[in-house]
C-alpha cells in the first residue's frame, strides 16, 4: 500500500499560499504544448541538485493522475507527491506522508489575461509545514524556504527558455499566509 495523503489540515504552523510565475511574449509554443512537454520531461525543468524528480509509480513516458514521484531535495527535505489532477493546461500534486510540507501544488499555463500573444506560466501552492521541526527550520531558520524558492524560480526560468519568445519582466513570487488572509482555504486551485 502506498503512502497516505498529507493534506494541509494535518500539518503544523501557518497555512501559506505561494505563487511563482513568468510571462513570455511571442512564445514558440502554446500553453497546452508547454504543459504537454512538462508532463513528459518534468526533470528538465527542476534543478536536479536542489530537487530531483524520480517517478516511482506510473508509466515512465508521461505524467498521469495517481502517478507518484519521489523528490530528492537538498538537505533533509526528501518527500513524495501524488498527481491528483491533469488536464490540457494544468497538473497538480498533493504531498504524501513524510514530505516536509503538507498541501498541494498546481502548475498551469494559460494565455495571459491582459497581454496579447503572451503565455502565463504559474506554480501555485497552498501548504503548511509537516510538523513543528520543519516549521522551525523553514520559517525561523529559513533554510527550506530558500531552497524551495530557488527550485521554483529555476523551474519558471527554464519554462521561459523552453518557450522561446521574450520573457516579460522578472520571475514573480508572492507569498500570503493565513495571518494576512484569515479566511484562506486549503484548496490548491488557481483563482
Amino acid at each position: 500500500m502506498g503512502k497516505s495523503v498529507q493534506a494541509a489540515s494535518t500539518g503544523s504552523g501557518r497555512l501559506t499560499e505561494r505563487r511563482y510565475w513568468v510571462d513570455v511574449q511571442r512564445p514558440q509554443c502554446s500553453p497546452q504544448d508547454l504543459i504537454e512537454y512538462i508532463k513528459t520531461h518534468i526533470e528538465e525543468f527542476s534543478p536536479s541538485l536542489l530537487a530531483d524528480f524520480e517517478k516511482v509509480k506510473g508509466r515512465d513516458n508521461r505524467l498521469s493522475q495517481d502517478d507518484e514521484f519521489h523528490i530528492k531535495i537538498l538537505g533533509p527535505w526528501n518527500g513524495m507527491v501524488r498527481v491528483t489532477e491533469v488536464d490540457a493546461n494544468t497538473f497538480e500534486f498533493i504531498t504524501l506522508e513524510g514530505h516536509p510540507e503538507a498541501g498541494r501544488i498546481r502548475f498551469s499555463a494559460t494565455p495571459h489575461p491582459d497581454l496579447p500573444d503572451t503565455l502565463h506560466f504559474e506554480i501555485h501552492s497552498v501548504a503548511r509545514s509537516r510538523d513543528g521541526l520543519v516549521a522551525f527550520m523553514y520559517d525561523t531558520v529559513g533554510i527550506g524556504k530558500k531552497v524551495q524558492e530557488q527550485v521554483w524560480r529555476t523551474f519558471c526560468q527554464r519554462v521561459s527558455e523552453h518557450c522561446g519568445g521574450e520573457q516579460f519582466g522578472d520571475i514573480q513570487v508572492r507569498t500570503v499566509t493565513e495571518e494576512d488572509v484569515p479566511d484562506m482555504k486549503e484548496s490548491g486551485g488557481t483563482q
